[in-house]
């Protein structure tokens, strides 16, 4: 007969409260139990006095029984010392990228450090010496825009505009409309 102590829930939709109970290993979580342990409140302060009540006398006599908890469980029972604090992941390690995956991954942050690397060497000696040669080119590209901007302009002046017959034919639609 192996036996767990474990949460059994009880409580309204939505709104848990557990039971901590011993119970065998085979029966539902909220089926039959041996005893119950203490209570387990969820829904109030992480401070407060009734989130966990625990009988830590029968708690003892259970587990040197043989009982064994599960992680969350163990995880209530080791704020009292009761047990060693298990290991709780924040990614399972099923899910954990397989050894290919993470070959791959390797290769390609090796990849892109030395092209990353490569794009350094060869820029930091041209960036040196051409400075002054690009604001000169920046200055040159300016006045050309200058003398251009009013030839433009007179361009546009000089041409009348003459509307399609569509556009006119649109135009009084609109202001039918």
């Amino acid at each position: 007969m192996a036996l767990k102590i474990r949460l059994s829930r009880g409580g309204a939709k939505k709104r848990p409260f557990y039971k901590i109970v011993v119970a065998e290993a085979l029966s539902p979580r909220d089926g039959k139990f041996i005893e119950r342990l203490g209570s387990y409140n969820p829904m109030v302060a992480k401070d407060h006095a009734e989130r966990l009540v625990l009988d830590v006398e029968r708690a003892k006599y259970w587990l040197s029984k043989g009982a064994q908890p599960t992680l969350r469980v163990a995880k209530m029972l080791s704020s009292d010392g009761l047990v060693k604090a298990p290991v709780i992941r924040d990614q399972p390690i099923k899910s954990a990228p397989g050894k290919k995956r993470q070959e791959r991954e390797a290769e390609a942050t090796e990849k892109s450090a030395a092209s990353a690397q490569e794009a350094a060497k060869e820029e930091a000696p041209v960036e040196e010496a051409p400075a002054e040669e690009a604001v000169k080119e920046e200055a040159l590209a300016e006045e050309e825009a200058k003398e251009e901007a009013p030839a433009e302009e007179a361009a546009k002046e000089k041409t009348p505009v003459v509307e399609a017959p569509e556009e006119k034919a649109a135009k009084e639609k609109d202001k039918k409309e």
